[in-house]
């Protein structure tokens, strides 16, 4: 049985937490590693935060302090007694976000284009993070404050944020399993033939450091795409991740020759197929962010198990090219 509290200490500088929890080893344990106990009896804490609590001595066994490795006989008692901290000296700021789902587990966002996620250098202010903490204070306790993916700086669309420790976990866990369901649009140069799958690994570019690029030592990325529509020398497709790589859909349709309508960091030398209008040229030169929505976002709740999902229409500037695309063809 565990027992648990759980008191909030605030300053004028941050806010921490005190955890303080018991839980007794079952019998049937006996045998098993002391971090994967405790990961059963405490799952709203990852893995490597137990691990971490058991190496400071945070987490002991008995009164004892074990390493994560010992196996225990069962009948123990396990205690915590830690502190959360903020994650970072990150700033809350008033900047309006689209909200379409929160409950006090989690919130779905849509994200607008222009509009950074995680303060990096170069953007430590006007991000996501800082709208969160200031639309939920108690984000600065969660990792990242309880994004657990992201999109880049003019990606719009659909994006998750955990709002407890325990959504935390349950979210990343469903992530690194592939569970959740995460589908994009997006509009590329060129004539794709048919869907397909794309499996190529994924990794810093070799000599431009702020690209990524298919590499043979990166990371394993797989994208899907089909075909919604073709234009004249462009194509409207539908890709869903089943892995989520920095810039993975931007490098894999630019590995395959398709790369985004306004995608100025992948799409290289501008292109245009013979006989497009002066107009149209102008207009896709002026575009002005790379042609990607997640449109689709799909997942287990974290708190009821139930399945959830949500839609996000395509944003305007998206609505409009697909209007462009549709009368340039219609002119020939």
């Amino acid at each position: 049985m565990e027992q648990s509290n759980t008191i909030n200490i605030e300053n004028s500088e941050k806010t921490s937490k005190q955890i303080v929890k018991t839980a007794e080893i079952s019998l049937d344990d006996c045998g098993r590693r002391i971090d994967q106990v405790a990961s059963k009896l405490f799952p709203e804490f990852s893995r490597s935060r137990l691990q971490q609590w058991i190496k400071e001595g945070l987490l002991t066994v008995d009164g004892a302090i074990w390493v994560s490795k010992r196996k225990v006989l069962g009948g123990e008692r396990l205690d915590i007694c830690a502190s959360l901290e903020a994650e970072g000296e990150w700033v809350a700021e008033e900047i309006p976000l689209n909200i379409v789902f929160e409950d006090d587990h989690l919130l779905v966002l849509d994200k607008t284009a222009n509009f950074v996620v995680h303060p990096a250098a170069g953007n430590f202010s006007g991000t996501v993070l800082n709208a969160l903490l200031h639309h939920c204070p108690s984000l600065n306790l969660i990792p990242r404050a309880g994004i657990v993916h992201r999109l880049d700086k003019d990606t719009t669309g659909l994006m998750v944020v955990a709002k407890t420790l325990e959504a935390h976990t349950s979210l990343v866990a469903q992530l690194q399993a592939r569970s959740v369901k995460r589908v994009y649009q997006a509009v590329v140069n060129g004539l794709v033939t048919g869907g397909g799958m794309i499996d190529q690994p994924v990794g810093r570019h070799p000599r431009q450091r702020i690209k990524m690029a298919v590499v043979s030592d990166g990371k394993e990325a797989r994208t899907h795409y089909s075909v919604l529509d073709r234009f004249q020398g462009h194509s409207h497709l539908q890709l869903k991740l089943e892995t989520g790589r920095t810039h993975q859909i931007r490098v894999h349709m630019a590995h395959l020759g398709y790369p985004l309508v306004g995608d100025s960091l992948y799409s290289g030398r501008f292109k245009i197929h013979k006989g497009a209008s002066a107009e149209f040229i102008d207009y896709l030169r002026n575009f002005g962010r790379q042609a990607l929505h997640a449109a689709e976002l799909a997942l287990v709740h974290p708190a009821t198990g139930e399945d959830i999902s949500w839609t996000s229409p395509l944003p305007e500037d998206f609505q409009a090219l697909l209007t462009q695309l549709n009368n340039e063809q219609s002119n020939i």
